[in-house]
């Protein structure tokens, strides 16, 4: 592994820092920052060594840092870094470091840093969470006599449940760009990758909110032989989410690549393959699933890329039926074409206005009407039409109470739309099934909603989080 090393006193890390740390670490796998200790400067105006080295922490291109309390010398004789790091100015006078990097065949490196920088730790800033973004929709919350207390107990209750969810597992690689500008060539728009960050998306971000709102969860699914399949793997073992992840070599593992820079997304690129499992994966999905004992709610998240086949869907519809076991499900239809309806005798399902109504193949009647048209198709007891910045629309097939409502969306500020259905989903599906009303459940799935866009990329939800913004 190259290994580059920088170090200095970084008083104040300023634009000239960052452009020579990001040098140092495009040109080595491991960037290294030895900040001067107090004892080594002799420059009164110096913040404190520990003020210095927290600054150099927070700084996302390095690796390592330490302070310094040794000659530099020293300390490369001692370690070999493949590289030191200087800065261009220093390229006209005698480096002491140089002969002793000769000797192991180490080399010294110097840049002046670009003039199309991008900070890194800015741009990053967009993956933190705003403290404050949720705008309470009090009408709704009066209209249905919520109380703060009783939602609470809910949350509490969700630790009670025992929680299958299975569909099709996606992962959202977010690749951070520095725009450089027009390409002279041609009407091109030219970008220099800076950094990538994976998610877990699609079903497997639903298996991933279940068990940090607090359930106990099982996941089952089907992926390619290959990298991603060791990420999505490790992912689930560390929350402790019981996985079953089939092999399959005909396909790889769904990744959907989006390219951003300065907060907005150039271009999406996905690779995957649509087709349908083999017959022997769909028998032992199904032989796997009717092995359950004492579930509570099984989950059908589905992109439409082959895994929910017909016979899965109809073959766990019939168990959960005969176990009592609650279901809902999603079918979604963004670059794909899905079809909400296939899914029978569900308890909720969350369709978008395009889902429903392509499911229906109704692009003129208005929303109650294709909830009337789809709960007759389909049989849902409740229909959750999400509707993006309008929020969602719930229709709710108890003749004895009110028909519909609307919530509006909770959070006039999103950073990132991707997965809030999927949050929404879980949140007011384990709220139903602990006990909760529809419009307690819909309310609960609306703030975990809010919670997730306003961030990038799919983090799972944890309790504590949706808790916290019960401040109405």
């Amino acid at each position: 592994m190259k290994k580059a090393l920088v170090y200095g006193n970084f008083n104040i890390l300023h634009p000239g820092h960052l452009r020579l740390l990001k040098f140092a670490k495009e040109s080595a796998d491991y960037l290294i920052v030895a900040v001067n200790s107090n004892k080594l400067t002799s420059d009164p105006n110096l913040f404190d060594e520990k003020i210095r080295l927290e600054s150099i922490q927070a700084t996302s291109f390095v690796d390592e840092a330490f302070i310094l309390n040794e000659d530099i010398l020293d300390y490369i004789k001692r370690t070999k870094p493949t590289f030191v790091v200087k800065g261009k100015e220093h390229q006209i006078e005698k480096n002491k470091e140089e002969e002793i990097l000769k000797s192991y065949g180490g080399k010294l490196l110097f840049t002046s840093g670009e003039i199309g920088f991008s900070s890194l730790d800015l741009l990053n800033k967009e993956f933190e969470i705003n403290d404050s973004f949720i705008q309470h929709e009090k009408k709704y919350i009066q209209r249905h006599n919520i109380k703060k207390d009783d939602l609470v107990t809910l949350i509490n209750n969700f630790s009670k449940l025992n929680i299958l969810v299975i569909g099709d597992t996606i992962i959202d690689e977010y690749i951070t760009c520095d725009p450089i500008g027009m390409s002279q060539e041609d009407p091109t728009i030219v970008v220099t990758p800076l950094s990538t960050k994976k998610f877990i998306g699609g079903a497997s971000i639903v298996a991933a909110h279940a068990k940090t709102l607090g359930a106990n969860v099982s996941y089952i699914s089907v992926l390619g032989e290959d990298e991603n399949y060791t990420f999505i793997e490790n992912y689930l073992k560390n929350l402790n989410i019981s996985a079953k992840l089939y092999k399959d070599n005909t396909r790889p593992t769904t990744l959907k690549q989006r390219f951003r820079a300065l907060n907005k997304t150039l271009l999406r690129v996905n690779h995957l393959k649509q087709h349908y499992i083999n017959s022997d994966i769909e028998k032992d999905i199904i032989k796997t699933i009717k092995e359950f004992k004492n579930l509570d709610l099984i989950i059908f998240s589905d992109f439409s890329y082959g895994i929910l086949s017909k016979t899965i869907i109809e073959e766990i519809s019939l168990f959960a039926q005969n176990n009592n076991i609650s279901m809902v499900a999603d079918s979604q239809s963004s670059s794909q074409v899905g079809d909400i309806s296939k899914f029978k005798n569900m308890h909720i399902v969350t369709p978008t206005e395009r889902e429903i109504r392509l499911s229906l193949n109704d692009f003129e009647s208005g929303l109650v009407i294709l909830s009337s048209k789809l709960k007759q198709k389909s049989n849902p007891k409740y229909i959750f039409t999400t509707l993006g910045a309008e929020g969602v629309m719930i229709y709710n097939s108890n003749k004895n109470e009110l028909l519909t409502d609307n919530i509006p969306a909770l959070n006039l500020n999103p950073k990132d739309v991707s997965g809030a259905g999927d949050s929404f989903l879980i949140c007011a599906s384990m709220s139903n099934t602990v006990g909760a009303n529809i419009w307690q459940a819909a309310y609960l799935g609306s703030i975990a909603a809010a919670i997730q866009v306003s961030r990038i990329g799919n983090i799972p939800i944890k309790k504590d989080e949706i808790i916290k913004e019960l401040n109405f």
